[in-house]
């Protein structure tokens, strides 16, 4: 896959507000400090189409970004540690869980997890929801170049390991900074969007799948 051209198209506070073109989606999800934002910038090859912050979880709607006039990426809400009210968590949570749950035109979600660490307990309960939902995953970990070849390569088979229930092949080894794994990324993301059409995965989505 090759981005030609972006444009945002909109934010959404609700399921009811999303683009009602048939383009197919794909989500970007993660905590609220996994470098989302910068990740998506590296893909557009722009410096501040996605907002960056310094101050986590300051994506709170569904932005959606036209790529190459016939694909929408949707930045969803950080989860985690976010500095705001747990009222708040809670909405963020349940609209990103209606979207994913509702929306026909969603092929995946791309998960961003910190390379540095293992995986968190939240990231493997939102694989676990996604499964359940039989929604197609591609796992990315994002900082690669915080860490040296040799200590990456050993966090890559560390959370290997905590993710294997879930038959995902591999995690793909990102940075914003020097663009390891974009080139892989959006051919992940090009095999996903062609199989999807293929298989349509979305009529397949159980709604008894438990909560996020």
């Amino acid at each position: 896959m090759k981005i030609i051209s972006v444009e945002f198209i909109k934010s959404a506070a609700n399921i009811s507000h999303l683009p009602k073109d048939s383009h197919p989606h794909v989500a970007f999800a993660g905590r609220s400090n996994v470098g989302k934002s910068s990740l998506l910038n590296k893909l557009f090859n722009r410096k501040r189409m996605a907002l960056v912050s310094s101050t986590p979880g300051k994506t709170r709607l569904l932005n959606f970004f036209l790529i190459n006039e016939n694909t929408y990426f949707v930045d969803l809400p950080g989860y985690g540690y976010a500095k705001v009210p747990k009222s708040m968590k809670q909405k963020w949570q349940n609209t990103i869980e209606r979207y994913l749950s509702n929306c026909r035109e969603l092929m995946g979600v791309v998960l961003l997890t910190d390379i540095r660490h293992a995986v968190q307990p939240t990231d493997v309960q939102f694989i676990e929801w996604l499964a359940a939902m039989n929604i197609p995953l591609i796992l990315v970990g994002t900082k690669a170049d915080k860490l040296s070849n040799q200590k990456l390569q050993h966090q890559l088979a560390e959370n290997q390991k905590i993710i294997e229930p879930f038959k995902i092949d591999h995690i793909v080894p990102f940075s914003a900074i020097n663009g390891m794994g974009k080139n892989e990324l959006l051919h992940e993301i090009d095999r996903l969007l062609s199989a999807s059409r293929n298989e349509s995965p979305n009529v397949h989505r159980s709604s008894t799948a438990s909560k996020m």
